[in-house]
């Protein structure tokens, strides 16, 4: 399954804002998009909510870009975000 997110860096505290449609989420990320801190907070973040282990969350696109594909396991209920 492939989630798309929408990052907002910077912010005061890393959590859920909103979903754009029902394949987008949009997350607040309080790490820096300097050196992948934004990609690491957003994987923990993910990896948390979800309750799965960091390995099975995989950042497939957008390294550098502030739309990203996430890679999850099939049949990940989402709806705890």
């Amino acid at each position: 399954m492939i989630l798309t997110v929408h990052v907002k860096p910077n912010a005061k505290k890393t959590g859920f804002r909103s979903w754009m449609d029902s394949s987008t989420v949009v997350i607040d990320l309080c790490a820096p998009p300097v050196d992948g801190k934004a990609n690491v907070e957003l994987i923990n973040f993910l990896a948390k909510q979800l309750k799965l282990a960091k390995s099975l969350v995989i950042l497939k696109r957008g390294h550098s870009s502030r739309v990203k594909h996430i890679q999850l396991p099939d049949k990940t209920d989402t709806s705890k975000l």
